[in-house]
């Protein structure tokens, strides 16, 4: 079990502070993809940006908590 991060005062689970990185980092991949117009190669695009959100907060969850959720779910 992880311990919660004392935000001023408030107790936060981890995985809400990795989904909430995870959505800015997607939101600032889909900007970059955006500008790059990579999007075309993208069938469609809702379905790519939930994925790629689910990815991120998957790895950034993994990192934030040592791991331990990824090899309980794969191992």
């Amino acid at each position: 079990m992880t311990a919660d991060v004392d935000l001023a005062g408030v107790f936060v689970h981890p995985l809400l502070i990795a989904a909430f990185l995870a959505f800015m980092a997607a939101q600032a991949i889909g900007w970059a993809a955006g500008r790059m117009r990579l999007y075309r190669f993208v069938w469609h695009r809702g379905l790519f940006d939930v994925a790629l959100t689910v990815i991120l907060w998957a790895g950034i969850a993994a990192v934030l908590t040592g791991g331990a959720g990824a090899a309980t779910l794969f191992g």
